[in-house]
């Protein structure tokens, strides 16, 4: 029988980083919104100035929350939304100073304002350029430089987070796009995920690394657990499995339920029948940043399973202005490169293992 908890939260203020981390989002999703709003109104000629002030102010709007966010990309490199946030708004500004440059006016602090605009965006690009250098290429996106790709199943433990290769990485152009956690029952190493075609699994590791595609890397949790932590890991897992399954053979009696009460055919039946099984994926939580109940993405499960066990991540899934709506927000693996609970696991132990550690000053 499936229990009638209330949903987990894909965030809940529990620490002051995690305030921090609210009004920090809530500011720049606001910043955003306001400076979207003033490009579009720029490019539809309804800002009250002359072309180059408008090109100024618009440039320089972007310009100032760029440089304001740009620790922030650069240690995020690995994640595509965060290159994409410099990329774009460079390209926009430098486009922007340029024509304003060009203008034809009599007004001198315009072209100066442009000036130092255009120098502001070079230097962000400096640092821009100089930062991917700390990155390699591996599979569809970026890694740090003496990241151990695949490492043996010897160098694992209970808690890791396994991010692998895939098909959502190579839609996303990024590294990693499937995650699974190490589980240690007392017989060997499990590992716990979510799959598209067969919901929530809890597997040995062996088969789960057989499935891996290309590469995967592993992600050490700071503060290792003890015994009774690896414990309560481990019946958490079970306990998901075994909640992610009867809520999919509930789904599915239903459906079939419903198609039988119908005054249909039996070929019809059978075709409905057909058309519609679940399994057990939250096919919601690939574009939104919930946690649903009973059901999990790869990633999902995985924050499930740590906050169940009482590891504290990042806060993920938290929607626009950072309060929990979910909306646009997908919980996607990389993003765990750069949280503070993980560490990852490196070629040479003498080579910096906190994905901090890769940020340019500035």
């Amino acid at each position: 029988m499936i229990d009638n908890k209330l949903p987990s939260e894909s965030f809940s203020i529990r620490t002051p980083a995690d305030a921090y981390f609210l009004f920090h989002k809530g500011a720049t999703t606001i910043a955003y919104l306001l400076i979207i709003a003033l490009t579009i109104r720029f490019s539809r000629g309804k800002l009250d100035l002359p072309f180059a002030a408008a090109c100024t102010l618009v440039s320089g709007a972007w310009c100032l929350l760029t440089r304001v966010k740009m620790a922030h990309f650069l240690q995020s490199y690995f994640d595509l939304f965060s290159r994409l946030e410099v990329t774009i708004p460079t390209t926009l500004g430098i486009l922007l100073s340029v024509a304003a440059l060009f203008a034809r006016h009599g007004f001198w602090p315009v072209h100066a304002i442009a000036v130092v605009e255009l120098l502001l965006w070079v230097g962000i690009l400096v640092h821009y350029f100089k930062n991917r250098q700390k990155y390699e290429k591996q599979g569809y996106g970026p890694v740090p430089v003496g990241c151990w790709v695949s490492p043996p199943v010897d160098q694992m433990d209970a808690g890791d987070l396994i991010l692998t290769n895939g098909a959502v990485a190579r839609r996303l152009h990024e590294s990693v796009g499937h995650a699974a956690t190490v589980i240690s029952n007392g017989d060997g190493l499990y590992a716990l995920s979510s799959h598209m075609d067969r919901g929530c699994t809890l597997e040995p590791i062996a088969a789960v690394l057989g499935e891996v595609v290309g590469h995967y890397i592993l992600l050490k949790l700071v503060q290792p657990l003890d015994k009774d932590q690896m414990k309560t890991l481990a019946i958490n897992a079970s306990e998901m499995v075994r909640e992610n399954q009867a809520w999919t053979e509930a789904r599915n009696q239903a459906w079939q339920h419903w198609v039988e009460s119908l005054n249909l055919g039996e070929p019809r039946k059978e075709q409905l029948t057909k058309a519609y099984r679940c399994t057990g994926y939250d096919w919601f939580g690939v574009f939104m940043g919930r946690l649903a109940l009973h059901r999990w993405t790869c990633i999902g499960a995985s924050l499930e399973l740590y906050r169940r066990t009482g590891i504290h991540t990042n806060p993920y899934g938290t929607g626009l202005l950072g309060v929990g709506t979910t909306l646009f927000d997908p919980i996607m693996p990389v993003r765990f490169l750069n949280d503070p609970a993980f560490r990852l696991v490196m070629k040479n132990s003498s080579l910096p293992e906190r994905i901090q550690l890769f940020q340019v000053e500035g």
